[in-house]
């Protein structure tokens, strides 16, 4: 039976429950520079140099209470509730926690990611932080730009020389990268 060789930029399944993909340098690059920037965005997390000084303090840390003003950060750390008390509490006892998954998944991507090009075999825990930071990405992405499930706002179909289509395309590549990540891992 021939070996079927895989298709750069879709993922497949790897035995063990994993996924692989086939990356490019350039691929691997505008990934890389957008994990990165993601990394930046959701940063340390408040409380972060405390922690360093007490291994303790983070065991008893207490996150902000109000929602972030930056629209990707919002659409990465909504509220949990309607009621701004039960919000607030809520976002208190759990944003440090979640802004570190986000930023180990994130730091997981990048990792793999510095292997080079080529095949990317993943374990069947970094496929879910790359589905995870492949999400975050679109949530940023989206935020910024505004993305609606119905494009109303006509960003699919922008001329060439739009300064938004670069970040549209990277978008609509990264929904490619996760559906097809989605699908090689659910059977």
């Amino acid at each position: 039976m021939a070996r079927r060789r895989a298709r750069s930029g879709y993922f497949e399944a790897a035995k063990g429950g994993g996924a692989s993909i086939v990356l490019d340098q350039g691929e691997i690059s505008i990934l890389r520079s957008l994990v990165v920037q993601l990394l930046e965005l959701v940063g340390p997390g408040p409380g972060a140099a405390d922690a360093d000084d007490d291994p303790l303090a983070e065991l008893f840390a207490e996150g902000p209470s109000k929602p972030p003003e930056d629209p990707a950060l919002a659409r990465l750390f909504p509220d949990a509730y309607e009621e701004q008390s039960d919000a607030s509490d809520f976002r208190r006892f759990t944003e440090n926690d979640l802004r570190a998954r986000k930023r180990d998944d994130a730091l997981a991507v990048v990792h793999c990611l510095d292997r080079g090009a080529g095949k990317l075999a993943l374990t069947p825990d970094e496929s879910r932080q790359w589905l995870g930071t492949l999400n975050d990405l679109r949530l940023t992405i989206g935020a910024y730009l505004d993305i609606t499930e119905d494009d109303d706002n006509g960003l699919y179909h922008l001329p060439d020389d739009d300064e938004r289509k670069p970040m549209v395309v990277a978008y609509l590549w990264l929904g490619a990268l996760q559906e097809s990540l989605v699908e090689t891992l659910i059977p």
